[in-house]
């Protein structure tokens, strides 16, 4: 028996989700040294070993390579995209045999006996947001800007069931590259359609050029509503607060929440990452 226990994490340290990655990041550090501090796991030390996947699936992939094959890790976290969590199931679940979690809120629709997910699925997030901002707002004619792969394909299936079902209608509905950033066409449309609810799924590089060209086309002055269920206060600040003012968003834990748990969570985080990214990683439903 080894003398620690290894955990590989795969984080997006830099890229387009480094205001995430780096949270991962700074978390799992906290929580290994407190770990170890209190006599480590089963009476072993635990060894961290990071990984910069810079927001791209290949060195994703590479980085679940080196962790499994040359680090032997025991277990493997990491991974936002739900195209990166395929990158590295690759290498570390289906070649390596090697224990997987996933945290993230994903599509659903996956299976393995070694890959565990941890994160909301689209009818943990769409059933009880869509009827409850419908409400809020009187929204009912929906728009569908996305990201062309698979967790804003499924999602949308979800959007269009519980939106029908509760009286509103799909108007459009379009899919484009992660790094798309020319939205003057797609931002006409959704004006042009009457659209009063953009359900946002374009995903970081490409929904902050999008956010802006949605905000600058005067759709939330007019009264539109925007949701976007992954964001949480790190993408929130990585923004100007005219382009997110009013957004709704829906995931499984928000670092703002005032409850014991979370206040002293976050001092102990606080105290260990003074200058590092706000820690959240996506509870509930909440107007930004």
């Amino acid at each position: 028996m080894r003398d620690s226990i290894k955990v590989g994490v795969i984080a997006d340290q830099t890229g387009a989700l480094s205001v995430m990655g780096l949270a991962q990041a700074n978390v799992a550090t906290l929580v290994v040294d407190e770990i170890n501090a209190s006599g480590g796991l089963l009476g072993r030390k635990v060894e961290l070993l990071i990984q910069d996947s810079a927001t791209d699936d290949a060195q994703a992939a590479a980085g679940a390579t080196k962790l499994v094959q040359d680090d032997h890790v025991d277990v493997l976290l990491g991974g936002i995209f739900s195209s990166t969590r395929q990158a590295i199931k690759g290498p570390a679940v289906v070649e390596g045999a090697t224990l997987y979690i996933y945290p993230e809120q994903y599509e659903g629709q996956e299976y393995h006996p070694l890959l565990f997910c941890t994160g909301a699925v689209p009818a943990q997030q769409v059933e009880p947001l869509i009827p409850w901002v419908m409400q809020q707002t009187g929204a009912r004619r929906f728009y569908l800007p996305s990201a062309d792969y698979i967790w804003p394909h499924v999602m949308n299936r979800k959007v269009h069931e519980v939106a029908s079902a509760n009286g509103g209608e799909v108007v459009g509905e379009d899919y484009f590259p992660i790094d798309h950033s020319d939205w003057g066409e797609t931002v006409d449309l959704i004006n042009s359609t009457g659209a009063d609810l953009v359900f946002n799924t374009t995903v970081p590089p490409g929904c902050f050029p999008f956010l802006e060209a949605l905000y600058e086309s005067g759709f939330t002055k007019r009264g539109g509503t925007v949701v976007t269920t992954y964001f949480d206060e790190n993408l929130v600040a990585a923004l100007p607060s005219e382009h997110t003012d009013g957004l709704y968003g829906c995931i499984d834990y928000y670092g703002s929440l005032s409850d014991p748990f979370s206040k002293e969570l976050l001092g102990r985080y606080n105290a260990r990452f003074p200058n590092g990214p706000y820690f959240s990683s996506g509870s509930g439903c909440t107007g930004m």
